[in-house]
């Protein structure tokens, strides 16, 4: 049995020889039963004490009335390991500490910021459970794992709502899909992402939105969102072609030219092909949309329309229907073609997003999604520090022809 460290008489010379004796025992320093964990209840308790006696000799001690009243006890959580603290109260119960609040059972943020991280991972609050009870000897509820995670609610929505820039050259917008738990039913939800490249170069996500599902409705609700948070012109925006899309970028910034992403037409138009054809139109349509020019890229089209036409009528309505959206690229050099004819930066992204909420089936809330959404998109930003590659001869090209739009004021001096 260990020997307890007596609580009317606390010395720390006492404590470190007791403390030394137990690690030679073998004994953990922290976790449960730890070495240092009646260290930690000792200095919060004497600092207690101290900000009590602070309190009675402010603007009650001239009353008379307030005094010390005794002391109340409650379970404390730590990353050095569970203690029992006693808290002192005065008789007036106008005694609020701010060391340890009255509804606070946990001290310090590093436990927290532990739990936050591996919810950002994408742990269960059960695998959280167990591992913090594993390594610090900690029984957390889920109620109280579910309020720590709620910690970084305001957070998000100030992230949500900072000032952004008043010009993005590239802008890419996808929306990814989870399902979440709502009323007692799994409804779909669409995670709206919009990613741009700023004027230094850099990836920067402008923001992330949740909807019920994906709609040119909502995504207008989300460019006027950017408009009210600075944002007066793109250049250039890469999307799919969700009907209605390019219209409401329109709607909001006129001047922005849609470049419809030409892989995802790839993909659509693969749909509608039998796999005994798909090779052998896959590498006819390479001369549509790899051709140095749209008029040789028309060119192609035409011939493969004649090969294939009459039997997959339904992909070329498709492309004759989005043709101008789906060859913006080709007045562009090829700096600028690479970047803008696919969605693929915005989907790389989303990628990250999955390898950490590959594990959900379904949400239990909206904000148990958002939360995990927001984690995941602030690790993977972390890797965004170096400008795109070949930044500077872009930039030169976007500033020859787009010269009447981009401030050069606006450019650092870094780029």
């Amino acid at each position: 049995m260990k020997k307890a460290i007596k609580q009317e008489s606390f010395n720390f010379e006492d404590f470190e020889k007791e403390a030394v004796k137990r690690l030679m025992d073998g004994e953990e320093l922290t976790g449960k039963d730890g070495v240092i964990t009646p260290l930690v209840k000792k200095i919060l308790e004497r600092a207690l004490e101290a900000e009590l006696a602070q309190h009675l000799d402010g603007a009650d001690a001239s009353s008379g009335f307030n005094r010390r009243n005794g002391r109340v006890r409650k379970q404390m959580k730590s990353g050095h390991g569970p203690f029992e603290l006693e808290t002192p109260r005065d008789r007036a119960g106008t005694f609020e500490p701010e060391i340890v609040k009255k509804r606070q059972t946990i001290i310090g943020t590093s436990l927290e910021n532990k739990i936050i991280s591996l919810y950002g991972l994408g742990m269960s609050y059960n695998d959280i459970r167990n591992h913090i009870e594993e390594m610090y000897g900690i029984e957390l509820s889920q109620g109280m794992l579910n309020q720590i995670t709620d910690s970084i609610i305001p957070e998000i929505h100030e992230w949500q709502n900072r000032p952004l820039n008043s010009l993005y050259p590239f802008v890419w917008m996808d929306a990814i899909h989870y399902k979440v738990r709502e009323e007692g039913q799994v409804v779909s939800k669409a995670v709206y992402t919009v990613l741009g490249i700023n004027l230094d170069g850099r990836k920067e996500l402008l923001g992330i939105y949740i909807s019920e599902s994906e709609g040119a409705r909502f995504w207008l609700q989300v460019l006027s969102d950017l408009t009210n948070r600075g944002v007066k012109d793109i250049l250039i925006a890469s999307i799919d072609n969700l009907t209605g899309f390019s219209e409401a970028i329109k709607t909001i910034f006129p001047k922005t030219e849609v470049q419809l992403c030409v892989v995802h037409q790839i993909r659509n138009s693969l749909r509608y092909i039998p796999y005994k054809d798909s090779k052998i139109f896959l590498t006819d349509l390479k001369k549509v949309y790899q051709a140095s020019s749209k008029k040789a890229a028309e060119h192609n089209l035409n011939e493969l329309e004649e090969k294939w036409g009459k039997k997959y009528p339904v992909v070329f309505k498709s492309w004759r229907t989005h043709w101008e959206d789906l060859t913006q690229y080709f007045k562009y050099p090829m700096e600028i073609r690479r970047i803008i004819y696919t969605t693929n930066t915005v989907e790389g992204f989303h990628r990250q997003l999955r390898k950490v909420t590959k594990t959900k089936g379904a949400f239990a809330s909206e904000n148990a999604l958002l939360k995990l959404i927001y984690l995941a998109s602030m690790r993977a930003m972390e890797k965004w520090s170096l400008p795109a590659w070949g930044w500077k001869t872009t930039l030169q090209k976007l500033l020859i022809l787009f010269e009447d739009r981009i401030d050069p004021k606006l450019i650092t001096d870094t780029v």
